[in-house]
């Protein structure tokens, strides 16, 4: 291999096609030596070298060389010289083949080995992760652009780029099961269900071997090794860029449907753990760059995985900013919701800061000024920002929201106002804020924790599966088994809790603030009662389509409320302006059994709201009982209006919903709720129904 050499320039970083031909840039600045390594293939052990002179190949910081025959495709890596002194928080290993932190798409070889990269003086060649040269020009995009809906408007399911049609009763064909072209397939079932955004687990290209001794691989993709690449395990295509073309391709067929894209990304740590994680990347090329490093040069570890991304570092930084940026202009995705965002907010010391650079930087960005930004308003060491984190724009998982609609509809006591105030975009939180009220980000389960159906199915964790004796995932799950753990054939304690989880759906899509729905829930998906289940690539986590048919009742009824969120005044036209104003023009009244009564003790299982929609001659009535009895609740005078009843979780399909058209008309002034359902009933005024 002879290519035609020139010292190349510092920008821009990474491997680009310039002048023709493509110019390397890597930035190390302890590095005392730099080798690009050229590579025919993934499992090639012999590549090309070419070597950096310090003296016309660095410009302060960045090593950089230009090469004219190179195309698209070419594989590539560095090997980084250095002193190898941990105690000081070098740990450069000059046998390790390293990846080039701003590699736009990444192959793994076949014989990749976590373990050897581990190993000090181990030689990794033909058995790393590699960059690939890329080319941008070609792909045709068509008339799609990114969509721009309000999250006022937005419906997101959070799911799995492989589980979603991984399993063989999926009805994507072998090839395209688990993959990207897999999702394109399925565009018509997420249609149907009506969600406008999907948010997609982890696919920013991470290290499926990053896992305890003792389980089988790395499934949820929460272990990154390269922030800009899409995962190469997902595309059919095996070649070097299949991954980048395929992962386009479903963004484009998605924004053709109008469904928006969001990336669930990961830059609070990395895949090369902590002391005795391997050298990949970031750790081989700078450690106390990108790594927040303790006084002894330990690596910290707030986020629970071994280290800690040094994000608010200025090299760090310019890494996540551009890397958002790539994946906003280059693969046109629409939003991004960032796990365990409270990391972003710790400063090199790892202490909290008032006013993170990194956070604002995102905050302001002019390229990302028309993208969601959705925080994981929390870290694995304590920082929990719900309802303070920085920024104007930033918008919030709720996760006060998760716990207290669970716990009231679990029967706990001292929740019935938590309850209220979670239904009504969550003002105790947001209000001080001066916060719009889909800052929220509503949901019941996530991927990390119970299913829907789990949640109503069982007590307690059951993650033996795992290889970790138990000992992983959540004790506080807020769960209630309805009377038997795990499946049952008992028919009252089954009705029970489909009656459960229609409850949660429909306080969830009633609640003011951006709804999100987890993979599968719609139609009873279960995990066994495996709440941690990021090691399981198999049908414990896959979605199951022959739930589609066990319970179409719920899917229905899911499909129903979404359909109603989304058309009726009162649920979706959250307008632009702050939850005060907003709650200030609904006048909201509370109500319990008897109207103008409502009972916030203790020991209350109940509440009744009447709402109605601000510009709007809507008027809404939902009343809930978590009781484990029947109640009657009167219901609020209407003046040349009838209510209509929408919902009831208490009465069996078909009548648990009805289309406002066919919703009957209640003549009565009181209503009598089954134990623990919920009813939405419908007013308008000045005309009867649309």
């Amino acid at each position: 291999m002879t290519q035609r050499l020139n010292v190349g320039q510092s920008y821009p970083i990474g491997a680009h096609q310039l002048d023709g031909g493509v110019n390397f840039s890597l930035y190390s600045q302890h590095a005392t030596a730099v080798e690009l390594l050229l590579f025919e293939h993934v499992d090639d052990s012999n590549p090309h070298i070419v070597m950096l002179d310090p003296g016309r190949n660095r410009s302060g910081n960045y090593w950089h060389v230009w090469l004219r025959d190179i195309q698209p495709g070419q594989l590539y890596g560095y090997r980084v010289y250095g002193y190898h002194q941990p105690e000081n928080g070098r740990w450069f290993d000059p046998s390790k083949v390293l990846l080039d932190p701003y590699a736009q798409c990444v192959a793994r070889s076949t014989h990749y080995d976590r373990a050897l990269a581990c190993e000090y003086g181990a030689d990794n060649v033909g058995k790393s992760f590699l960059g690939v040269v890329v080319d941008h020009r070609g792909f045709d995009w068509g008339e799609t652009q990114r969509i721009g809906r309000p999250l006022a408007e937005t419906i997101i399911y959070e799911m799995h780029v492989k589980g979603f049609t991984a399993h063989p009763n999926s009805g994507v064909s072998e090839e395209r099961r688990g993959t990207y072209l897999g999702v394109i397939d399925k565009i018509p079932y997420l249609k149907d269900l009506g969600v406008t955004a999907v948010e997609l687990m982890p696919v920013q290209q991470f290290d499926p071997q990053d896992v305890p001794p003792n389980s089988p691989n790395n499934y949820w993709g929460y272990s990154p090794i390269n922030f800009f690449a899409p995962h190469s395990d997902y595309a059919v295509d095996k070649s070097p860029l299949g991954a980048i073309n395929e992962f386009r391709q479903m963004v484009k067929a998605l924004h053709e449907a109008d469904i928006e894209v969001y990336l669930d990304v990961v830059f609070n740590h990395t895949a090369e753990g902590g002391d005795g994680g391997p050298n990949l990347s970031f750790k081989g090329i700078d450690t106390d760059t990108y790594y927040i490093l303790s006084e002894h040069n330990e690596f910290t570890n707030y986020s629970g995985c071994g280290n800690t991304f040094n994000a608010n570092h200025s090299i760090a930084r310019r890494v996540i900013r551009h890397a958002l940026r790539y994946w906003v202009q280059q693969m046109h995705v629409d939003g991004f919701r960032f796990d365990l965002a409270s990391v972003l907010a710790r400063d090199e010391n790892g202490q909290p800061m008032a006013s993170p650079p990194i956070l604002w930087s995102i905050d302001t960005d002019p390229v990302l000024a028309k993208t969601k930004i959705i925080a994981e308003a929390w870290d694995a060491a304590g920082l929990y920002q719900v309802g303070s984190f920085i920024g104007d724009r930033w918008q919030e998982w709720n996760g006060k929201y998760r716990d207290d609609v669970r716990a009231f509809w679990k029967g706990d006591r001292e929740r019935v106002s938590d309850f209220a105030n979670r239904m009504i975009g969550s003002p105790d939180i947001y209000m001080k804020r001066n916060s719009v009220p889909h800052r929220s980000i509503n949901f019941i389960t996530a991927h990390d924790g119970f299913t829907l159906n789990d949640l109503v199915s069982y007590n307690d964790k059951h993650n033996e599966a795992n290889g970790e004796s138990n000992r992983d995932g959540d004790n506080h799950n807020l769960s209630w088994n309805c009377g038997a753990e795990g499946p049952t054939d008992d028919l009252y304690i089954n009705r029970l809790r489909m009656r459960q989880m229609k409850n949660f759906m429909a306080t969830l899509m009633c609640s003011l603030g951006t709804p999100m729905l987890s993979m599968g829930d719609e139609v009873g998906r279960t995990q066994g009662g495996n709440n941690n289940a990021y090691c399981q690539d198999n049908e414990i986590s896959w979605f199951d389509w022959s739930k589609v048919e066990e319970n179409a009742d719920l899917l229905r009824f899911t499909q129903h409320l979404i359909l109603m969120r989304r058309t009726n005044a009162g649920l979706s036209r959250q307008l632009n302006q702050s939850l005060a104003d907003m709650l200030d023009q609904s006048n909201i009244e509370w109500h319990g059994t008897r109207c103008n009564q409502p009972d916030w003790s203790g020991s209350s299982h109940t509440i009744a709201c009447k709402i109605k929609a601000p510009h709007s001659q809507e008027t809404l009535y939902f009343a809930v009982n978590a009781y484990h009895e029947p109640l009657d609740f009167e219901l609020p005078e209407l003046e040349e209006a009838h209510w209509y009843r929408m919902v009831d979780t208490g009465l069996e399909s078909p009548d648990d919903f009805s289309d406002l058209g066919l919703a009957p008309a209640l003549t009565v002034n009181r209503y009598q709720l089954a134990e623990r359902s919920m009813i939405l009933l419908w007013a308008r005024h000045g005309s009867e129904r649309r």
